[in-house]
């Protein structure tokens, strides 16, 4: 949140960040929301409502109902999800040029129909995820980061199933809740119920790549990028060698001048601050008698501290090869 009053930022990044931001606190109310509703109606049904007062009172004291205002609400609800979409698809069909990138009009359409059903049924699993994260934070528990994988590669089973198990069990517990007051109840609430209910498969299904006739596909996916091409062509060679990154640095002055040059060189440490694995690192230095004997000596944090401070990497640099 601090961010966002930042100076300098571009209008659409802070959009981006509030969005994001917004994500984290509606997903939490949400889930209050769809709680106290059926708490309520679980009331309504096994307890029997008291409508006429014990004290003096002209009038019964009738449940408060607003249609007209919840037909309002639901129709802006749908228009902030389906509007941007339909505009950014009327953009698409009127530039022919962006129309044949993506394979056609038609093929758009029914790919932005799927992506929207696909999203309101993973909707509530990200609401328990999210809600959980911001109950961890609250409680000043570590929440975690987890990068998002960009590989391509397929999510293992096991993991899909612990993760996503939670998600299940609240919609057989909303689901029974639900039947218990009424069908009608049930009928109304079987969106969030049914993503709840099919989160293993969903997750199943979304961690691999989906094809789907090209639906989800981007105009990089029919053309790459020569930079993608190339990319990949040095992954299926056979020539390419992993090596470590003092290897490189070493084996490739411009390598190792472009990445001096991004070293910072102040340090923005204070006094008597001491970073321990640049420390170790540069005890373990000057002991080596060779540079393959000092990597080898040096551990990750260690390799990491040394490419990050400009001295220290020249003077491994320095040291002799076996």
């Amino acid at each position: 949140i601090a961010v966002l009053p930042v100076r300098g930022l571009h209008w659409v990044s802070r959009i981006h960040l509030l969005t994001g931001i917004g994500g984290y606190i509606t997903a939490p109310m949400w889930l209050i929301f769809l709680i106290l509703g059926l708490l309520i109606s679980l009331q309504a049904s096994f307890i029997r409502p008291e409508y006429f007062p014990k004290g003096f009172s002209l009038f019964p004291t009738w449940p408060q109902q607003d249609p007209v205002l919840a037909a309002r609400v639901f129709a802006a609800t749908i228009g902030l999800l389906i509007l941007p979409k339909l505009l950014a698809y009327l953009v698409l069909v009127s530039r022919r040029e962006e129309r044949d990138r993506f394979s056609g009009s038609i093929r758009v359409l029914v790919g932005i129909f799927s992506e929207t059903l696909l999203a309101a049924l993973v909707a509530p699993s990200m609401m328990i995820f999210q809600s959980a994260a911001v109950t961890e934070i609250l409680f000043g528990r570590d929440a975690g980061w987890q990068v998002q994988r960009r590989s391509g590669g397929d999510v293992a089973q096991r993991e899909i199933y612990r993760k996503l198990v939670p998600s299940t069990l609240w919609g057989l517990l909303m689901g029974l809740c639900a039947y218990a007051v009424s069908l009608p109840l049930l009928l109304w609430m079987s969106p969030v119920i049914a993503g709840l209910l099919l989160a293993i498969p969903l997750g199943l299904l979304t961690s691999r790549r989906l094809g789907l006739a090209g639906l989800f596909s981007t105009p990089e996916d029919h053309h790459p990028p020569l930079v993608v091409h190339r990319a990949n062509e040095l992954a299926a060679s056979a020539r390419i060698q992993f090596i470590g990154a003092l290897q490189q640095l070493r084996e490739d002055p411009e390598l190792l001048r472009h990445h001096l040059d991004s070293v910072p060189r102040e340090s923005h440490r204070k006094l008597g601050e001491i970073v321990v694995p640049l420390a170790t690192a540069h005890a373990k230095i000057e002991q080596s008698g060779t540079f393959d004997e000092a990597v080898g000596w040096l551990d990750k944090a260690e390799i990491r501290a040394v490419l990050g401070n400009a001295a220290t990497l020249r003077r491994i640099l320095e040291l002799r090869v076996t």
